[in-house]
């Protein structure tokens, strides 16, 4: 059986909720003494993002939520058109032996027209990561006094 996918996806990625009864109808109503919906199937997005992204003419901002690490933990670095946060926390259980760890990577574009040599990062008091960056100022741009 051949699937033909759509040559780009949907904003909001693929819609499971009309995919997946087709493929599974046996699963709506009960099975046994468990009732069964084709929801049950569909993966849980993430639309709970701790970051927030703005550029605007003063420049390209980025702030997130790190609260759960420790700035030594958090590594910010430019790949191309992408500034590329990862934080890494690992840390021994009291309870015995074993280490816990708490990881993330996540990738930003940065848009045309920022001066990504001039990209700062700092954590904040409340914990969260700020990244910064100026938008380049071009021959026709002027200062008004």
């Amino acid at each position: 059986m051949d699937f033909i996918l759509p040559p780009t996806l949907p904003a909001g990625g693929i819609p499971w909720e009309k995919v997946l009864p087709p493929l599974i109808p046996r699963l709506n109503g009960t099975y046994g003494q468990y009732k069964w919906s084709p929801k049950l199937l569909i993966p849980e997005t993430d639309n709970t993002s701790s970051a927030e992204v703005n550029c605007d003419d003063s420049g390209f901002t980025v702030q997130v939520d790190v609260k759960d690490f420790n700035p030594e933990d958090l590594m910010v670095k430019v790949i191309g058109d992408f500034v590329e946060v990862q934080g890494k926390h690992e840390e021994k259980k009291k309870d015995g032996p074993g280490f816990t760890t708490r990881q993330f990577n996540r990738r930003y574009r940065i848009p045309k027209g920022v001066h990504t040599m001039a990209l700062e990062s700092a954590v904040s008091p409340e914990g969260v990561l700020i990244i910064s960056a100026p938008m380049l100022q071009t021959q026709n741009s002027r200062l008004l006094n």
